[in-house]
């Protein structure tokens, strides 16, 4: 487990790097959109919560820059707001954030991870909460450099074509029964994802694969985003508001739909899973094809049970941890790939690319399950719980293999279209 933390830690600094170090200081400490932070900001509070956490918590250290905590805590300043405060400039961010980690690193080597020591050290939990912390925030910044305007400031080689030329059903029948969901046993699970319980889930059908471009162009064409039938009341006044015509990125031009991408414009690539939409704009797609948006019970009764073994996965295709021919994962290749891509990694019921290349939106508000306990801290899950934030899963490109699995829960507003979001459709059986 040490080992496991370790390499967590390193991966996710090498990725935080490579994400830093390819703009000026110019573009770390610019605000690219309001909806998000100065690049500079979610370097210093990578560093700062890692303090916080391991060299405070964990090793019951003194502060190493107590008068910086109010600065990069998350609930005291908006994103919108943040560029407006004496933020560490990008060379004192980066030598704050390295001697944390040189620190923690040192922590790890001593750290009691055995299974009778407290509960934010048992089996590493602490130093893997801080990883998968940094991962999401790497995953936030890559959006922040997608919203960049300006050249690429990042490449990567295009997903591999799906193997095979066999045709994929439309979707599959998920046969309806009693299944574990969430867990008791995940050694680095956040507290939303516990504790297992059973859920009762009714047969039901489900795309095989997310919805592609080409069948949200249909969508688009057919005058989706002009006929209020499909649309949920608060989605209809969005769309109205901001005059919505397409997923986010899109334009239409000399009679062809190009998107930009991480700096590039290329045309909307028919078969590879629609990319920045909305909750509302998800919806709404299913309402006009005839279908609705999975449950989150749904997804993972999908992504998780075994029908044969009737119990509950890690991950779609078995136990073991991701590998490139599982899913598209850890910012490899910065675009989904290809529909009926990753065979290897298909679940027991059929339904293919269930983890990775895009989050997927769900019906279902973000609730705690029974018997939910915080841990380590309120404010990760249960400030957010409530109708006001839906509920995605799978992760995308942009996600780490140390944050996602089977019973991984991301949320967010209804209205998020920056964020790597995409969806599959479902019907009753």
């Amino acid at each position: 487990m040490r080992r496991r933390a370790l390499d967590a830690l390193v991966a996710a600094r090498d990725r935080t790097a490579l994400l830093t170090d390819s703009v000026d200081d110019g573009e770390l400490t610019a605000q690219h959109s309001p909806l998000m932070s100065p690049l500079v900001w979610d370097l210093a509070h990578i560093g700062n919560q890692e303090e916080q956490w391991l060299l405070r918590a964990v090793g019951g250290r003194e502060a190493l820059r107590p008068e910086i905590d109010g600065l990069y805590n998350a609930f005291e300043h908006s994103r919108a707001s943040r560029p407006s405060l004496p933020l560490l400039d990008p060379a004192e961010a980066r030598t704050y954030a390295s001697d944390v980690r040189g620190r923690a690193l040192d922590l790890l080597e001593a750290a009691p991870l055995h299974e009778g020591g407290r509960p934010l050290e048992r089996a590493g939990f602490a130093f893997g909460m801080i990883a998968q912390h940094e991962q999401q925030h790497d995953e936030t910044m890559l959006i922040t450099h997608q919203l960049r305007s300006g050249p690429a400031a990042l490449t990567a080689p295009p997903p591999p074509a799906p193997v095979g030329d066999e045709t994929l059903p439309a979707d599959v029948l998920v046969p309806g029964g009693p299944f574990t969901m969430g867990t008791s046993a995940e050694p680095w699970a956040l507290d939303n994802e516990r504790p297992a319980h059973v859920r009762e889930v009714a047969a039901f059908r489900l795309d095989t694969a997310p919805v592609t471009c080409g069948a949200y162009l249909r969508f688009v064409e057919e005058g989706g985003y002009r006929d209020e039938r499909w649309w949920a009341p608060e989605g209809w006044a969005m769309v109205r508001e901001h005059a919505l015509e397409a997923p986010l990125f899109w334009r239409r031009e000399a009679g062809q739909w190009l998107r930009r991408r991480f700096g590039v414009t290329e045309p909307v690539p028919d078969d590879e899973p629609v990319l920045h939409v909305s909750w509302y704009e998800a919806d709404a797609y299913a309402r006009w094809a005839g279908r609705r948006l999975p449950t989150e019970s749904e997804w993972e009764k999908a992504a998780r049970h075994d029908p044969v073994s009737g119990r509950s996965r890690r991950y779609p295709w078995g136990d073991e941890d991701p590998t490139p021919a599982h899913a598209n994962l850890g910012q490899r290749h910065l675009r989904p790939a290809r529909s009926g891509a990753y065979p290897q990694g298909r679940s027991p019921s059929g339904a293919g690319q269930l983890i990775g290349d895009v989050w997927e939106w769900t019906s279902s508000d973000f609730l705690p399950y029974p018997g939910f306990v915080a841990f380590p801290y309120r404010e990760y899950s249960q400030v957010f719980f409530g109708p006001g934030h839906k509920v995605l899963r799978g992760g995308s490109f942009a996600v780490d293999r140390v944050a996602c699995r089977g019973t991984f829960r991301n949320w967010d507003l209804p209205v998020r279209r920056q964020i790597f979001s995409g969806f599959r459709t479902a019907r009753d059986a």
